[in-house]
């Protein structure tokens, strides 16, 4: 059977009413659950996991793909007004779009974040069509030593995306790593600063503490504009089309789209990295190629579309190790193994043999699904702009609601909003002191795997540190990340003795001769 029959019979699959409303209907709900605060893309993937029990296989799979598509796209969304990231991977720009929004630019940042989720999403699909078995036999080379080099350069980028003080950035991210010791060692299963609590057993889920320290912390603040003699601040009009100037940004940042798009391919191909990471890894290679770093995380629209690009392409890059090994590239493609094996569709290479028009099928699905995030996105985005007009006396009250709910849902127990409340404190004494709050979620996310990976490696080679240069791929990766370090190091303390040296010469003029 030639390629271009198997092509025909996957649209023959696809192309029903019943996929198309599926995947509509589906799209629709990731797109309420990925704008609630707290209510990740796995959720909804999750959640929709029972229904497909009653599906046929393409069916099943066009839900599962449009679903978690449209919920990274929605994270995006309460980002932008409320500065409550939707799920992990918007955490890494929301100051940005934040800071957009205030400006009255509301409509440039989520234009500009839907229409490069777009283009990055289906980048990510045209290489998962053409790289797949070349890209999972990359992916499946990677030990815990290239997982730690990993790691370790993803947590650099909180450092590097700081733009004012990378000391207190660097305060942060260990913060977050001290809060992702909680609970029990990877290594030896003792429990850690549990302080007696069983609910510490499982450690500090990020989910509450994300929602803790921006949602919260910005509800304090919004509590103290009301009460305390500040007028709120009234949320600025955002007038005209939503795609008002997209198509001029974009075409000033081919380069950035291109980039981070690729960036998160790459990294959603590395399995348990997913998109969190690929947008927290393209925002800050985008700042450190940038012309203008200083802007970065003031609301500057360069980063959103590194960032919206890489972790949109990472979606159908975690798809790759999935189809071609049957090897999670991250929690969604977990829960779609397991939909595969279900529907009788054994993921592997052989799949590529047996069944070729189903995996044709499911590349048709996420072109569709990718193009249907548009206009469905520009719907949410409509109706989410009615909360710019709803007062700070009401709005307040319903983010604190929502903020318990998230938590509560996250881990279905009332300790889940305890951490919530006890980081939205935390959040709001850090920024008050100007200490920057989105390094320590990057901390708490990466964490585990930058620990249990170091063990890993340690136990491996009986504690020698050079076997983490030996393997050719960990050494580029352990070179690249020391590099960047003494680069950065470097600048530090040039920057911090040249207005030392200003002084100097200053005082040496002002010095009048003697008489």
């Amino acid at each position: 059977m030639g390629s271009f029959d198997i092509i025909l019979q996957a649209l023959d699959l696809v192309l029903t009413p019943e996929v198309l409303l599926t995947a509509l209907l589906a799209g629709t709900f990731g797109l309420f659950v990925g704008a609630m605060p707290g209510l990740t893309a796995t959720m909804a993937t999750a959640l929709l996991v029972p229904l497909t029990f009653f599906m046929d296989p393409i069916p099943a799979l066009a839900a599962i793909v449009s679903a978690s598509g449209m919920a990274i796209f929605a994270g995006d969304i309460p980002g932008a007004l409320l500065r409550i990231p939707g799920t992990p991977a918007s955490a890494a720009y929301v100051e940005d779009s934040y800071r957009l929004t205030m400006r009255g630019r509301m409509n440039e940042a989520l234009g500009v974040n839907l229409i490069v989720s777009c283009i990055g999403g289906l980048i990510g699909i045209a290489v998962l069509v053409i790289a797949a078995p070349l890209l999972a036999e990359f992916a499946l080379r990677f030990t815990s030593y290239e997982y730690f080099w990993l790691a370790t350069m993803g947590l650099s980028c909180a450092i590097f995306v700081a733009s004012s003080d990378p000391l207190k950035a660097a305060i942060a991210l260990l913060l977050g790593l001290a809060l992702a010791t909680v609970g029990l060692d990877p290594t030896t299963g003792v429990p850690r600063f549990t302080f007696g609590q069983t609910n510490l057993l499982a450690g500090i889920e990020f989910i509450p503490a994300m929602i803790g320290l921006f949602a919260l912390a910005e509800v304090m603040r919004g509590m103290i504009r009301l009460h305390g003699g500040t007028a709120p601040i009234n949320m600025p009009k955002n007038p005209g089309p939503l795609f008002k100037g997209v198509g001029g940004i974009i075409r000033r940042h081919p380069t950035n789209v291109v980039r981070g798009s690729l960036m998160g391919v790459l990294i959603g191909a590395l399995p348990g990295a997913g998109a969190d990471i690929a947008a927290w890894m393209s925002y800050a290679v985008s700042k450190k190629f940038s012309k203008t770093p200083e802007k970065y995380g003031t609301g500057h629209v360069e980063g959103l579309v590194d960032a919206s690009a890489g972790n949109n392409a990472a979606i159908g890059g975690s798809w790759i190790p999935a189809l071609v090994f049957g090897i999670p590239g991250d929690s969604v493609t977990a829960i779609v193994i397991g939909v595969l094996y279900m529907k009788g569709m054994n993921p592997g290479p052989t799949v590529f043999l047996q069944n070729p028009q189903l995996i044709y099928a499911v590349f048709i699905i996420f072109v569709l699904t990718t193009l249907m995030m548009v206009p469905l996105g520009w719907g949410a985005v409509k109706l989410a702009k009615q909360a710019l007009r709803v007062p700070s006396r009401v709005l307040l009250p319903i983010i604190m609601s929502l903020c318990i709910v998230g938590a509560f849902a996250m881990t279905n127990s009332v300790f889940g909003i305890v951490i919530m409340l006890g980081m939205g404190v935390t959040g709001w004494i850090l920024e008050e002191n100007g200490v920057p709050v989105a390094p320590i979620i990057l901390g708490l996310v990466l964490g585990p795997m930058f620990e249990r990976m170091f063990m890993t490696s340690m136990i491996k080679s009986n504690g020698d540190l050079l076997a983490f240069f030996e393997r050719p791929i960990a050494a580029g990766l352990g070179i690249c990340v020391l590099l960047i370090w003494t680069v950065s190091i470097v600048k530090a303390l040039r920057k911090r003795r040249a207005p030392v040296a200003v002084v100097a010469e200053q005082g040496s003029d002002d010095t009048s001769p003697p008489a």
